[in-house]
């Protein structure tokens, strides 16, 4: 349909059929009960409304949702379509890794796979638009949610952010097996007070632009059409009611033109949270800040057409929201097809297609990061191996918000241990071994003990205030462990867990996260060195709860700590633990050692609008072929604030056959070492740079350079 067409329409709509086109309600509205005694009845409307909103939350499966289709344009005065909407976060039937494991590949190719593959997926269900990506940068692991972010980083968090909405989306949303991306939550969702899930924010104005905003940006460039608002406050306003972030941050600072959507009730809890009179004013301050669809409450419905009519809100907001919705069903080929890719013959096609299967298992080899090693990996085929805790037999491994996920499809640690190692003899035990069973697990050559949490632990709503394993895991552990020293950790959950304990005492440590339908059969390969690892951490993994938050990109104090772990008194440091991480960001082994070069610089000085090359040689001093996630880290000596010790600034996955050397270079350009200064100009201030090329954040494999005007 041409834009011509689309005003038509518009200016031929009443504003009740307008206000409607901006509410989204989920599919409890739309059964076949009787709607004015269920949901219908707590919005106060007829129970024809429901099926004139322009939006359905949550609803899959290729014929139900034609039939709705069919229903919903049959009530609607104008027959428009209606997009439907789900969370499709790191697969639809088929689950990938969470995206926290995801983020440990510092791969975009692979993110970009992986929402490709589940958009195929997701749309031959029927489905038009995912609420996804998250790409709330996360620094406090007790926040359930950190588990759909991809970590804590701003620049591995963009290059995520802008490769997922490529893959969901691809270079035209109208087409076969693609669907509209959601980038949520905007804005600054990833660092609530204390963990808690929404908690408010209390957030500077340069850590907001410099660490939190990137993503979403990231994201717009990359050309998402939606954004989600936030339950959270920024500057003590509620996002959904917040102009500021809405139209001058989002819109005209990042130039965002497509549909912004509330979050589950977020316009209404604005009254809860005391910044709205009522549910009426509530909606007013919601569409006059830049919210386009109010996702399920009544506020939109019954709030606004009074204030439009009333002169409160002018007419022309809820034309502009209501044309970037038109807009949005024009770009999906809605108006032309309702259904889209919804078919029952495509689904049968595509979902748990060998190509998709395919892909989760390789993505689950990317994702699994080895954090120690002392020879005793890999194992070997034919040793007498133990399995100890209920994880290792437990489907509830693919990760929160796999809310359509198959779990009959998932392959447990188990199955995929005795399928693909068959003579290997295996001695399986739960979560409370009996002393017979101790007995067998001290006999064996190595004891693979499943640590952790499973799905059921992290996600929406699921903050902690410790996160430390369970006292039942501790203290299985300590009896694995004294009975044979040859324990290998395998720690599951959908956030980085403090196990100071088991890093010890365990002989081997891997961060298997929450790998995905297939992922066991990645997890076991990697085990008995099939694949080897090379994941790298994604978020920094703390001593304990009380280093919270946490991050590798620190700033000196006035009294920075020296380089000990024992407590020096009179700066900043703890008492009782380090400052730094049990295992920092970008940390991750293989089965290979790899050796670096001295970075070399093509010159030391960068002029306006120049660049350098700094480049290393990377060389495989293993028997195997291994791939190496090369990163760049960059520190402004000095600046008109407070500038990090370290940033990342690039990385690059390099395969390297056993004894292979490559050159590795990064370009390196003024643009990279822009900030926002003292003014919040963003700019490159010249002086002094340091950067660093090396396997982690912890490299000190560096060289200097400086920035001159």
């Amino acid at each position: 349909m041409d834009r011509q067409k689309l005003e038509n329409l518009l200016a031929d709509m009443s504003v009740s059929e307008k206000i409607e086109q901006l509410v989204q309600l989920h599919g409890g509205f739309f059964g076949e009960v009787d709607m004015i005694t269920g949901p219908a009845a707590e919005f106060k409307m007829d129970a024809d409304r429901p099926y004139r909103t322009g939006t359905v939350l949550g609803e899959h499966g290729a014929e139900h949702l034609r039939n709705l289709q069919d229903r919903m344009m049959a009530k609607q005065p104008h027959r428009i379509p209606a997009i439907f909407m789900a969370d499709v976060i790191h697969g639809y039937k088929t689950a990938f890794p969470v995206p926290i494991a995801i983020g440990s590949s510092f791969d975009p190719d692979l993110a970009e796979e992986i929402a490709s593959a589940a958009a195929e997926e997701a749309s031959a269900a029927g489905v038009h638009v995912t609420f996804s990506p998250m790409v709330d940068l996360v620094r406090d692991p007790r926040w359930g949610r950190c588990m759909e972010s991809t970590g804590e980083d701003p620049y591995l968090n963009s290059a995520m952010a802008a490769a997922f909405v490529r893959g969901f989306q691809g270079d035209d949303i109208s087409k076969k097996g693609k669907i509209a991306a959601c980038v949520k939550h905007f804005a600054a969702y990833g660092a609530p007070v204390a963990g808690r899930d929404y908690n408010v924010t209390e957030i500077s104005e340069h850590t907001l632009f410099e660490d939190y905003l990137k993503p979403y940006r990231a994201a717009v460039e990359a050309g998402v059409k939606l954004v989600m608002t936030a339950f959270n406050t920024i500057d003590r306003k509620p996002c959904t009611t917040n102009r500021h972030l809405l139209r001058d941050v989002l819109r005209e600072d990042m130039g965002f033109k497509g549909v912004v959507i509330s979050d589950y009730n977020a316009v209404g809890e604005t009254v809860i949270q005391g910044s709205s009179a009522d549910r009426a004013d509530a909606a007013k301050k919601a569409l006059i800040a830049g919210c386009d669809i109010d996702m399920m409450s009544d506020c939109y419905l019954n709030g606004l057409e009074g204030a439009i009519k009333s002169g409160e809100v002018d007419e022309k907001l809820l034309d502009e929201a209501v044309m970037r919705v038109l807009e949005l069903k024009n770009e999906l080929g809605l108006f032309e097809n309702p259904y889209k890719d919804g078919s029952a013959e495509r689904e049968k096609e595509v979902i748990f297609s060998e190509k998709i299967q395919a892909l989760g298992r390789r993505a689950a080899e990317e994702t699994t990061v080895l954090l120690k090693n002392d020879g005793i990996l890999p194992l070997k085929n034919g040793q007498k191996i133990g399995v100890v805790g209920d994880l290792a037999q437990s489907k509830e491994i693919v990760g929160s918000w796999s809310i359509f996920a198959d779990a009959s499809r998932t392959v447990t640690l188990r199955e995929a241990l005795e399928k693909l190692c068959p003579e290997t003899e295996f001695v399986f035990s739960g979560d409370a071994p009996t002393e017979t069973e101790l007995e067998k697990i001290a006999s064996c050559d190595a004891v693979l003990l499943c640590l952790g949490e499973d799905q059921s632990r992290t996600g929406e709503s699921m903050s902690v205030a410790d996160i430390s394993l369970s006292d039942g895991h501790r203290e299985l552990f300590s009896r694995v462990s004294a009975v044979n020293k040859n324990t290998v950790a395998l720690i599951y959950g959908g956030r980085p867990l403090a196990i100071p304990e088991v890093a010890k005492a365990a002989r081997a440590v891997v961060e298997v996260w929450l790998p995905g339908t297939v992922g066991s059969y990645a997890v076991a390969d990697i085990i008995f060195g099939k694949v080897n690892p090379s994941g790298r951490l994604s978020m920094s993994i703390p001593y304990c709860s009380g280093q919270l938050p946490i991050s590798y990109s620190l700033f000196n104090t006035g009294r920075p700590k020296p380089e000990t772990d024992s407590f020096v008194r009179y700066v900043s440091n703890y008492m009782d633990v380090p400052n730094r991480p049990l295992y920092s960001f970008g940390c991750g082994l293989s089965y290979c050692e790899i050796a670096y070069s001295e970075p070399i610089l093509s010159k030391n000085v960068i002029r306006r609008g120049e660049k350098i090359t700094a480049s290393v040689s990377v060389e495989n001093m293993g028997d195997s072929a291994v791939t190496e996630t090369v990163q760049l880290y960059i520190r402004d000596i000095k600046g008109s604030v407070v500038r990090p010790l370290r940033e990342l600034k690039g990385f690059k996955r390099v395969g390297l056959e056993p004894h292979e050397k490559k050159n590795v270079e990064f370009e390196i350009s003024e643009d990279m070492l822009k900030f926002y200064d003292a003014e919040m100009n963003f700019t490159a201030e010249a002086g002094g740079f340091t950067l660093w090329i090396g396997h982690d954040s912890l490299t000190k494999n560096g060289a200097d350079f400086r920035l001159e005007d």
